[in-house]
């Protein structure tokens, strides 16, 4: 049970952390973190419903639980989106990247704003060419999992950096208006960036046939002290990062870091690396959507490596043409995410179910369909009609009058 959660956390407290001080700026700070506990609650709730529509359709993964259900129509909508959230996530990673590493790279002397390391289109070209694409054309997944330990490493070394900047560096810079509002106007579209963030879905049937004895009492212990502990580790790095910068807030927080900050250049350095290597795990999910819809045998080694590179090159022809994260985590979360946490585990449980539909035990899926179908169609409206606007690669006006000391420059 121990291992199983670690493994839970793990798939939880990943990149999509970065993006959580945005969905603070979006929502406001004490009901940005109201909905941060919902998203988390629903998380776990729809984690536990999962293996229970499992268990009452005598199924043990995802895809089987919705194919048993709704027939071959749900499967291939699952798929879909089973498909569009690791896709548009690679996006964001090589978004990301591009940011974070050009910025790493102008700290080396003699690299300055117009050298080619600090050409956002160059950098991802070159990690895709160098990292990504070698790592993602592996067949077997077990070949990475050294590299999702070296992953959590780095975002918990992120975590820590973010905390010290928000004590250090976070009183200098002047709070926008309304900085401590209770709510704001668009804090659905916060839900999608928190969707976004903790997504896990895909690993819960296979974490809970990991355990040595796969009841459902022992799963629930394992999903309330999983889901719990990666929840005070987002609010605390939404908190720091938010407090910090404020209305400032860019969807991702290093973004906000002036350029001569060698503790937050340490930290860009530590999610680059960390992003690099999820990359290829989320690029296994979407090559074995596509060979479960194309293919019942499996992949061949040539259409392995075919699939696997038309995957990584269309990503990163997006990301070379789209540079705003925070849009990417939103149109993620309410597409994908919020589908896969708030609707479908609740309709394939409602299905199964037995006994009428508006008995007790059945009005929280019916509530949460109505929420994450609220949330889709809201949440995508809203980002269409309200997109961020993106300060890429821009250094922050407060940077010129503020050094990372805390000091104001004399003159």
């Amino acid at each position: 049970m121990i291992s199983a959660s670690f493994n839970f956390i793990n798939s939880i407290v990943g990149s999509g952390i970065i993006g959580l001080p945005y969905a603070l700026s979006q929502a406001g700070l004490p009901f940005g973190l109201l909905l941060l506990l919902f998203v988390g609650y629903i998380t776990d709730y729809s984690i536990i419903l999962l293996i229970k529509g499992g268990n009452l359709s005598g199924t043990n993964s995802y895809q089987s639980l919705v194919q048993s259900t709704f027939g071959y129509p749900g499967f291939l909508i699952l798929s879909a989106l089973q498909f569009l959230y690791p896709f548009i996530a690679m996006i964001s990673y090589n978004i990301t990247t591009g940011d974070t590493l050009t910025k790493v790279f102008q700290r080396i002397p003699g690299v300055g704003p117009d050298h080619i390391l600090a050409e956002r289109h160059f950098v991802i070209l070159m990690s895709t060419i160098a990292f990504t694409l070698p790592l993602s054309l592996y067949r077997n997944i077990e070949k990475l999992g050294k590299v999702s330990f070296l992953s959590m490493v780095l975002t918990f070394t992120v975590l820590i950096i973010v905390v010290i900047r928000a004590v250090t560096f976070g009183p200098q810079i002047p709070p926008t208006e309304n900085a401590w509002a209770f709510a704001k106007w668009n804090a659905i579209q916060a839900v999608g960036v928190m969707s976004f963030a903790f997504i896990c879905h895909h690993n819960s049937f296979l974490i809970y046939g990991s355990l040595a004895q796969p009841t459902l009492a022992n799963w629930s212990r394992v999903t309330h002290g999983s889901v719990g502990t990666a929840l005070i580790i987002s609010a605390a790095f939404a908190v720091a990062g938010y407090t910090t910068f404020t209305g400032y807030t860019q969807g991702d927080i290093f973004e906000n870091y002036c350029r001569n900050d060698n503790l937050a250049t340490f930290g860009r350095f530590c999610f680059a690396l960390s992003i690099i290597t999820t990359f290829p795990l989320e690029c296994f999910v979407t090559r074995e959507v596509v060979s479960n819809v194309i293919s019942s045998r499996g992949l061949t080694k040539l259409e392995h490596m075919v699939v696997t590179v038309v995957i990584v090159a269309v990503c990163a022809s997006i990301s070379l043409a789209y540079d705003c994260l925070g849009v990417v985590l939103e149109l993620n979360g309410v597409l994908s995410a919020t589908p896969l946490i708030f609707i479908v585990p609740s309709a394939c449980f409602l299905k199964l179910s037995p006994g009428r539909l508006l008995q007790a035990e059945n009005l929280i899926p019916i509530t949460l369909i109505i929420i994450g179908v609220f949330v889709m169609i809201t949440g995508l409206t809203l980002t269409g009609l309200y997109p961020q606007d993106c300060s890429h690669g821009v250094e922050m006006f407060y940077c010129a009058d503020v050094n990372v000391s805390g000091t104001v420059p004399p003159g």
